[in-house]
């Protein structure tokens, strides 16, 4: 059995947290982005340093966004998250 396994029923694969996060600030904005996930580093003098910073330390705000970006795929995208 191989370990290189492709995952073509996870639109999340290989997807960074940067990359989640660029894509939503991009699609949304920051000022939606504080209204959708309620965390102060999206409200208050926003970047994407600090915001990845943060998240990274953090799984329940991380889940957060990444439960976002599923939806952004799904919804925005007509993918299949």
């Amino acid at each position: 059995m191989s370990e290189r396994r492709s995952h073509p029923n996870d639109p999340m694969h290989g997807v960074t947290l940067a990359v989640m996060l660029e894509t939503l600030v991009d699609y949304y904005g920051w000022e939606d982005m504080a209204c959708r996930i309620r965390i102060n580093c999206f409200a208050n003098d926003p970047s994407l340093k600090s915001s990845l910073k943060f998240l990274r330390k953090t799984p329940w705000a991380r889940q957060k966004v990444e439960t976002l970006y599923r939806h952004y795929l799904k919804v925005e995208l007509g993918g299949e998250g």
